[in-house]
Formats: structure tokens, C-alpha cells, sequence
């Protein structure tokens, strides 16, 4: 046993127990538990588990919610929660949270969220809004695959995961696209190379 102090008590010695949690943590690429993303409702818009921290749909709803409440009128970037570390970044009507283990670093899952919200937030041409969230479904769940493969932090620069995922959306032929569609798909790519 450790002991913490010795305390004299009415003439008699008591030991207190020092309690500590030896535990070892086996190294791990995994560094991201969970990405989310939820509304102004604290109502589920997406999210992505990669462990089973929460393993049932009610352990995770129920998380959610006490997520929510606890960073929807919070002035921080970071919270500790149940065991994890939270980084999240707030919006219109979107909240974007990524999730890590009790002993991940902050930094690293900041950098998550900043990658995420900047991709999300350049094919949404800085509309990041849920009704404008809700056409681009396919680019949202494209994106977090990009950045993140099994709990593993793959990429973080968002110019990287936009050419990535723009490789994915080329792959469409003409013939599924409206005339207005490709003119406007053709518009956008030289608006952007002239930015670069």
C-alpha cells in the first residue's frame, strides 16, 4: 500500500490510504474517439464513433445531450467530459465537436476540428449553415474519411482533403450533370485557380 501522511488523531496515528490509479496506457495511433455534430437543439446532425467507449445508441444519445448541455453556453474551446477530452467549435446553428481519450492532446484534436470546420466550411463557400449542410451530405461524410481513418488522424491541411475529394466528385460523368451544374462546377475551378 502507499501511504500519503501520517495524522495525529487523539493521540492515535492513523495512516490514510494514497489512492492511485496506476494504470498503463499502451501506445495507440487511434487518437479521435468521436467526431459530432449537432444543432442548436443539441440534436444530432452526424457523428462518427470509432471505439466503443459508447457502445449502444442510448449511451451515445445520452452523451450528446450531456456534451451539449455542458458547451452550448460555455465561452471555451476545450471540456473535459466522462473520461474524454472535447475540443468544439460553434456556429450559426451548428456545433462541431471532435472527442479523444482522457489523455489525448488538446492540440491534436483542435487540429482535427480546425481541418474540419475549414474544409466544411470552403465547400459550403463559407455558408456553414445546417440547411446548406443538408445538400452537401456526401462532401461532409467524404471529408471526415479523409481526415480521419479508424480513429486515426490521417491528414489535417484542408487544401490537401479539398483535392482529395474533389479527385472523388470528378469521377461523375457529364452526362449526370445539368448544363447549369457544369458551368457553374467550371466558374468555381477558375475562381479558384486564379485565388491560388
Amino acid at each position: 500500500r502507499y501511504y500519503l501522511t501520517e495524522v495525529t488523531w487523539k493521540t492515535k496515528i492513523c495512516r490514510l490510504p494514497l489512492i492511485m490509479d496506476l494504470q498503463v496506457v499502451e501506445p495507440s495511433l487511434v487518437s479521435v474517439k468521436a467526431v459530432l455534430l449537432l444543432d442548436n437543439d443539441g440534436k444530432r446532425v452526424f457523428s462518427k464513433y470509432y471505439d466503443n467507449t459508447f457502445p449502444g445508441q442510448k449511451e451515445q444519445q445520452k452523451f450528446e445531450e450531456t456534451l451539449f448541455n455542458k458547451t452550448h453556453r460555455a465561452n471555451a474551446e476545450i471540456v473535459m467530459l466522462e473520461g474524454t477530452t472535447c475540443v468544439y467549435r460553434s456556429n450559426v446553428d451548428l456545433y462541431f465537436y471532435v472527442v479523444g481519450s482522457q489523455i489525448e492532446n488538446e492540440l491534436m484534436l483542435m487540429s482535427v476540428l480546425t481541418a474540419w470546420y475549414d474544409t466544411v466550411s470552403q465547400v459550403l463557400r463559407r455558408h456553414v449553415e445546417k440547411r446548406s449542410l443538408f445538400d452537401h451530405v456526401d462532401a461532409l461524410m467524404l471529408i471526415i474519411d479523409e481526415i480521419i481513418d479508424g480513429g486515426v488522424i490521417v491528414e489535417t491541411d484542408p487544401g490537401v482533403i479539398l483535392q482529395r475529394i474533389a479527385i472523388k466528385f470528378d469521377d461523375t460523368s457529364f452526362s449526370e450533370q445539368s448544363v447549369v451544374q457544369a458551368l457553374q462546377q467550371a466558374k468555381d475551378s477558375i475562381k479558384w485557380s486564379l485565388l491560388k
